[in-house]
């Protein structure tokens, strides 16, 4: 069997999908993309495809170390979501040729559902606890908030006190025993996060994510010891070898890769593993499409220290289109009482309208995400 083929289309709201064609009809499908550059991810995609045209689909890691070794130049969040959307079409199209899930593929699943979480409260957050309390209505056990809009690298206190109170406006519409993931987004510079990771303390969060920008993750020692609830980080870390790095250094308690920004499901594996070696859980990164999603699982199955997914459906990106839209069967993705069930079908588990696809790559997008500013001009982090 030879790769013949790499086709690829933008699609509402903000995702890119791929699919590898071979000489003997087998295919497979991957979602390469980031947020906001979607095109230049696609040109990087076909820049690669010069590496894997003619070669033996079957050979993952190798064609993996391929990719990643044999352009000399390595990494970054481009080059990675590239290789990570390939990667999930290698993986499923080998999955479909031998009739099983990727999952068993990589030795069986650890588990049979994964626990869900899902988004509230918008960029700049508001409503928080009305809309905490519908998801828990729809059978979610945890859901996941922006904790502040911009915020400047020293700013007032009523800003501290403006996000504990929409915290605590969620903890309590929604009660002592729902888990509150609280999104930072990198908004908060370290003289600000001192105080407002301390604060949240009495709220018991699930988790913060990304206390601080990922370039700043070393300030952790200083400003987040004893700390009695996880931090989280990991979505603009895109090897293992970050990762390595970070789970030496001690201070994170929950990695967030994404499946789609990581190298894929092989680099993920190795990603998982080694914060098992740390006694660091996994819960990846996914507010894309429904293949990110389907690989994320296809990992969660086989990862002992995963312990809940992030999922898109109805987040408020979703303009358009949403993660359900592009599945022929829906149900491979349905999330009922806060579990979604591990995709048994072949390959990823999910079978992708194509004729849809095509006809949704018509409107494609032109996502980007906004640009904040300071009163005083300067640009804020988003």
């Amino acid at each position: 069997m030879k790769i013949t083929r790499l086709k690829t289309w933008q699609v509402p709201p903000r995702w890119l999908f791929l699919k590898i064609e071979t000489d003997e009809g087998c295919y497979g499908w991957g979602e390469p993309v980031i947020e906001g550059r979607a095109a230049t991810v696609e040109a990087a995609v076909h820049e690669l495809s010069d590496y894997l045209i003619g070669q033996d689909p079957h050979r993952i890691e190798h064609l993996w170390n391929m990719m990643y070794r044999a352009g000399f130049y390595r990494g970054g969040p481009i080059l990675m979501s590239a290789i990570a959307g390939i990667d999930q079409a290698l993986w499923d199209l080998k999955g479909r040729d031998l009739g099983v899930p990727v999952h068993q593929l990589l030795g069986g699943a650890v588990r049979d559902k994964m626990r869900m979480y899902a988004w509230t409260g918008g960029d700049r957050p508001s409503d928080v606890g009305a809309g905490a309390k519908a998801l828990v209505e729809k059978g979610f056990t945890a859901f996941k908030m922006n904790g502040t809009p911009e915020m400047q690298i020293v700013d007032s206190h009523r800003k501290v006190d403006e996000a504990v109170a929409r915290v605590a406006e969620a903890r309590y519409a929604v009660g002592p025993d729902v888990g509150i993931g609280i999104d930072f987004h990198g908004r908060v510079h370290r003289p600000m996060a001192k105080a407002l990771l301390r604060e949240l303390e009495p709220f018991h969060p699930m988790f913060v994510e990304e206390p601080v920008a990922p370039e700043h993750l070393p300030c952790l020692k200083d400003i987040a010891g004893g700390l009695g609830y996880p931090l989280a980080t990991g979505e603009r870390l895109h090897t293992r070898f970050q990762f390595r790095d970070l789970l030496a250094d001690g201070m994170i308690d929950i990695i967030q890769p994404d499946i789609s920004h990581c190298g894929g499901i092989s680099e993920g594996l190795k990603i998982a593993a080694l914060a098992s070696a740390y006694d660091v859980a996994l819960a990846p990164h996914c507010p894309l499409g429904p293949l990110t999603l389907a690989a994320s699982l296809q990992l969660d199955a086989v990862s002992h220290n995963a312990f809940i997914q992030e999922q898109s459906m109805g987040i408020h990106y979703n303009q358009g289109n949403d993660v359900l839209d592009y599945l022929v069967d829906k149900s491979a993705l349905a999330i009922e009482d806060g579990f979604c069930a591990i995709p048994q079908g072949p390959g990823l588990g999910v079978e992708i309208n194509e004729e849809f696809v095509e006809e949704r790559a018509k409107v494609g997008h032109r996502w980007r995400n906004p640009v904040w500013t300071h009163e005083d001009g300067s640009i804020a982090e988003w």
